[in-house]
C-alpha cells in the first residue's frame, strides 16, 4: 500500500487513528500476518493470510485510507520456495 502522490500529510494524519485500529483488528483476526514500513516512508507492506488476490483486494478496500482514496495498492502473490523440496529428497510440490 502506497500513499498517493497528491495526498498531504494532514490528510493521512486525519485518518491514521482509524487506520491503526483497523490494521490491529485485522492482525488480531489473523488476516495480517506481518507488516512493514516501506523504505521511502510512503506506505506499508502487508503480508496477508488469504487464498487469492481477490480476497486480499476485498480486505484492503475495507481500510480507512483506502476508503478515502488516499492509497494505491499492488498485490503480489507469494508462497513457499518450492524448489527447496529438492534439498530434502523430494521434488517441488504444486499447491
Amino acid at each position: 500500500m502506497t500513499i498517493t502522490s497528491e495526498v498531504t500529510r494532514q490528510q493521512i494524519m486525519n485518518v491514521m487513528p482509524a487506520e491503526i485500529r483497523a490494521t490491529v483488528k485485522l492482525y488480531l483476526d489473523g488476516k495480517i500476518r506481518q507488516w512493514y514500513s516501506k523504505g521511502d516512508g510512503r506506505g506499508v507492506v502487508f503480508f496477508l493470510d488469504v487464498k487469492t488476490v481477490k480476497e486480499a483486494h476485498a480486505i484492503m478496500e475495507t481500510m480507512p485510507l483506502s476508503k478515502e482514496n488516499l492509497t494505491d495498492h499492488e498485490y503480489i502473490p507469494v508462497g513457499p520456495l518450492l524448489p527447496l523440496g529438492l534439498l530434502i529428497g523430494g521434488g517441488p510440490t504444486q499447491q
